[in-house]
């Protein structure tokens, strides 16, 4: 290692006089001075171009220029990495050497009188803590890194990778804790100033406020809110087996789809208890565990049925339109029998492995929810159209009334064994 050391003075013979010392400790060592013609009238003690970082330890005298070495000393200590800084004093000024140990000096040199012993002593010790300082500022800087989703720092998490990322919001995979247990991040990009974007924060706050609440084993489980950086963020469950769309590339046994059908009516059940609608109930929103059993996530367009239309605004349409009611499509009312719609097409897309109602553009699909009749099932499968009558009638009123009726249905057509 090559010591590199910055000094600070104005006297160039001095300057000498030091090098001369450390080169016949350090032969190869890199000895830079800086002094008051080096730099403008008004311009930093240290000029562009020297970094002081590139040092090990810095030689400042008592008044650089005709300045104020003390004030120079505490706020270099003030910077992060600065090196370590041994003060240079005249003699018959000892009290300004205390000062300047209270202000964070490693050590003083006296001007008239250099002890080679006791200034090598003094520097071995700056370079020492320099290393230290530097390691350890490396190794937070590494953390603040792995702490970094995309433009915003998480401390206790640790980046993985990025998931997704829309309008509002970036999910990402992280780890947590002591245990480094994987967790799911989503973080929203707060933008208070723009009334759509504070709506959008609404909702992405009240997903963390109706979900927490809830404890069932068909509902993602959420660990935390918090805020950092101006950005506020959840911390779910992760489920590395992905979702019900990766299971149904192919048409689903319909034992499989009866499971799945009651876990999500189990879910519906407990947040409609409660006075939430999903609103965007679709394969991609249901989440696969290990066990088999699944998971609904992604509440953001969640609402408590007696809150005020001014969160999300008269009109609007938020959902996905292949799974999307009548209702829903044409900005209507909704409760929770939208949400038994929406679970019925993907009733009909497990079975069939098609979607009930395509078209080329969203409004062509929310047209054909409200006036195109339903596909038939043929073969063994009709012996699930009544259910998926019901499920997916035009008119809210024709369909299962709650999540609790659907499950009364299930259990009366094909108990559990």
């Amino acid at each position: 290692m090559t010591v590199r050391i910055l000094i600070i003075d104005d006297d160039p013979r001095y300057h000498k006089v030091l090098a001369r010392h450390i080169k016949s400790e350090w032969a190869d060592a890199e000895v830079r001075a800086i002094r008051k013609t080096d730099r403008s009238a008004d311009g930093p003690l240290i000029p562009d171009g020297v970094n002081p970082s590139d040092y090990h330890a810095v030689l400042l005298d008592r008044a650089p220029g005709g300045g104020d070495g003390l004030k120079y000393l505490r706020d270099f200590k003030r910077r992060p990495g600065f090196p370590p800084v041994i003060f240079i004093i005249d003699r018959g000024n000892e009290l300004l050497a205390v000062e300047a140990i209270k202000a964070g000096a490693e050590d003083y040199l006296l001007r008239e009188e250099i002890n080679h012993d006791r200034f090598i002593a003094s520097l071995r010790s700056a370079i020492r803590k320099h290393k230290r300082t530097s390691a350890l500022l490396s190794r937070r800087q590494a953390l603040d890194e792995a702490c970094r989703f995309g433009a915003v720092k998480i401390r206790g998490h640790r980046f993985v990778r990025e998931l997704g990322s829309g309008g509002i919001s970036s999910v990402y995979l992280a780890e947590a804790g002591k245990d480094n247990s994987l967790v799911v991040l989503k973080v929203f990009r707060l933008v208070p100033e723009i009334a759509e974007a504070q709506n959008s924060f609404d909702r992405f706050i009240q997903e963390y406020q109706l979900i927490s609440r809830i404890e069932h084993p068909n509902i993602v489980r959420i660990f935390d809110l918090g805020v950092a950086d101006d950005h506020a963020y959840i911390t779910m469950e992760y489920f590395k087996e992905g979702n019900l769309r990766a299971k149904m590339k192919r048409p689903l046994p319909a034992a499989k789809m009866l499971d799945y059908l009651r876990q999500i009516a189990g879910a519906l059940t407990a947040i409609h208890e409660v006075g939430i609608l999903h609103r965007d109930l679709k394969p991609a929103n249901v989440m696969l565990r290990e066990d088999e059993s699944i998971a609904l996530i992604d509440f953001g367009l969640a609402k408590q049925m007696t809150l005020d239309q001014e969160i999300t605004g008269s009109g609007q349409i938020f959902g996905t339109p292949y799974y999307m009611s009548p209702e829903q499509g044409h900005a209507g009312q909704v409760d929770e029998r939208s949400d038994i719609y929406s679970l019925g097409v993907m009733v009909f897309e497990m079975l069939s492995g098609e979607k009930p109602f395509t078209a080329d553009t969203p409004m062509a699909v929310i047209y054909k929810h409200s006036n195109t009749p339903l596909p038939r099932l043929g073969g063994e499968l009709s012996a699930y159209q009544e259910l998926l009558d019901r499920m997916l009638a035009k008119a809210p009123h024709d369909r299962f009334q709650s999540a609790g009726d659907l499950l009364a249905y299930l259990d009366s057509q094909w108990p559990r064994q």
